[in-house]
């Protein structure tokens, strides 16, 4: 799918670590080598997590972690850090952090007076941020290993409805070691979706689908295409619904969620 995609204006190859869970980077290196392009992870939702043991974001040329509020760990609303594996990027990245210009040097003393080099943005967290962020990192590994234990729970919990064929669970390749970001049940038609998220949202619970799939988006239709045959891609999408997971989450909360999520399901037998 990814080979058929790339054309002589390519330039790099850009995975997405959905539900912290990795791509094959193992294939997609092949590719980035035998084509020679860059590999850009967005790997907005996978922080702690690792692929064959190397954590992602760190795998390709350049990695992205995102800190908005709906992440593990978040910097109270935006924020995000660019991962440069490659150091020929290292220059530039900077200038582009700093508005454009070549500020930073001059803080460094490297240069007599900093002035604009290149396009870029203000992309510097406040002090606020960082430190509700920082509180966070301090305990990375307990809010992973509580993330981790819901994510558990909730597939132990839908083993039978799962051997029944009323739903998918998520599927963890081997070497992908996640962390707990989502949990997603792809139920079995898009009206089933429906139906099973009015059901949720009559018990008091949020339970949402995910992203259009880029390519039947206004911006995708407009500027990109789809390679090969859409067999996995709108039907996941059109079938895929989340379940409340959070940090914390009372065991009263995760059993009504469950017991509710059950009895619909006891409503397609």
């Amino acid at each position: 799918m990814i080979e058929a995609a790339i054309s002589s204006s390519t330039r790099a190859i850009v995975v997405v670590h959905y539900a912290g869970v990795s791509c094959d980077m193992d294939k997609v290196a092949d590719l980035a080598r035998k084509y020679d392009l860059y590999v850009v992870e967005d790997a907005a939702q996978g922080m702690m997590s690792t692929y064959n043991g190397k954590a992602l974001g760190t795998i390709g040329d350049l990695g992205a972690y995102s800190f908005h509020e709906t992440k593990n760990y978040t910097s109270g609303g935006e924020g995000g850090l660019l991962l440069i594996n490659n150091p020929m990027f290292f220059e530039r990245a900077e200038i582009i952090r700093e508005k454009g210009t070549d500020r930073s040097k001059f803080f460094r003393g490297a240069v007599d007076k900093y002035t604009w080099q290149d396009v870029g943005s203000s992309y510097l967290p406040s002090e606020l941020q960082a430190a509700y962020l920082f509180s966070q990192l301090e305990n990375v590994d307990r809010i992973n290993e509580n993330r981790l234990k819901t994510w558990s729970r909730y597939y132990q919990a839908f083993e039978d409805e799962c051997s029944l064929g009323l739903v998918e669970r998520p599927n963890i390749p081997l070497g992908c070691e996640h962390n707990g970001h989502l949990f997603y049940l792809l139920l079995r038609s898009k009206e089933e979706r429906a139906d099973f998220i009015s059901f949720m949202k009559s018990q008091g619970i949020m339970s949402v689908f995910h992203y259009v799939p880029l390519h039947s988006s206004p911006a995708g239709r407009r500027f990109g295409s789809f390679s090969g045959d859409d067999v996995h891609t709108s039907s996941c999408s059109e079938r895929l619904v989340r379940l409340p997971l959070y940090f914390g989450i009372q065991d009263d909360e995760f059993t009504h969620v469950v017991d509710s999520a059950k009895h619909y399901f006891t409503t397609l037998t």
